[in-house]
């Protein structure tokens, strides 16, 4: 390769890692309250209301079940909307951010679901309140399982992301259509594809470490 698609290389990595890092980082702050209140609302949960968990559990589907492509083209008047564009890694941002979050909310709520049941009556009869609850017991024993489930949510992205590139978002997958696939420079296209390879291995190997030393200490 040149080292001018060596550049290139380089510039669609960096986008690629802000794109997924940035709609990762919202997946985890609005995904994580959506399977808090999952939990909570569930029959048999510190905050029963089935209303609630149907509805809420209704729209979280409704997004999941959406194929990525298809709600990043729906999404395009309400991208321009927030950014002012619907291309670029900014604009790719927003469509990520949307079907990560519902995602990570389900994987979320899985992890809390494992918690202790009899732990969390033992810290209820103490007279604990809800709040207390869920930082105290819900989240520090879920803890585990909601990294591992964040990991995943950002190995999820980093596909999402290559997707985004189809329709000019930038980013690893943008330089795979535009270079490898579109001139037939079959070298670029193996480097992205040993690029996202090692990407999605480095962070899935960060992961498992933080996993295992969150575990050691419980």
């Amino acid at each position: 390769m040149s080292p001018v698609m060596i550049d290139l290389l380089l510039n669609a990595l960096g986008e690629t890692v802000l794109m997924t890092l940035i709609s990762g980082l919202f997946s985890l702050v609005a995904g994580l309250p959506l399977g808090l209140i999952l939990v909570m609302t569930s029959p048999g949960g510190i905050a029963e209301h089935r209303g609630v968990n149907r509805v809420l559990g209704l729209i979280i589907n409704s997004f999941r079940s959406l194929p990525f492509i298809i709600l990043l083209v729906a999404l395009i008047p309400f991208t321009r909307f927030l950014v002012g564009t619907s291309l670029g890694t900014w604009a790719a941002i927003v469509p990520l951010s949307i079907t990560a979050t519902p995602y990570f909310a389900r994987v979320a709520e899985v992890s809390l679901r494992d918690v202790d049941r009899g732990l969390i009556d033992a810290v209820r009869a103490m007279g604990a309140s809800k709040l207390r609850i869920v930082w105290d017991v819900l989240i520090p024993e879920a803890l585990p399982g909601i990294l591992s489930g964040f990991v995943v949510t950002l190995v999820a992205l980093i596909g999402a992301s290559a997707m985004a590139g189809a329709i000019g978002a930038g980013g690893l997958g943008d330089l795979a259509i535009r270079y490898g696939y579109q001139r037939f420079e079959t070298s670029v296209m193996i480097a992205v594809i040993a690029v996202l390879i090692v990407l999605v291995c480095g962070i899935q190997w960060v992961g498992d470490r933080l996993v295992q030393h969150i575990d050691k200490r419980h």
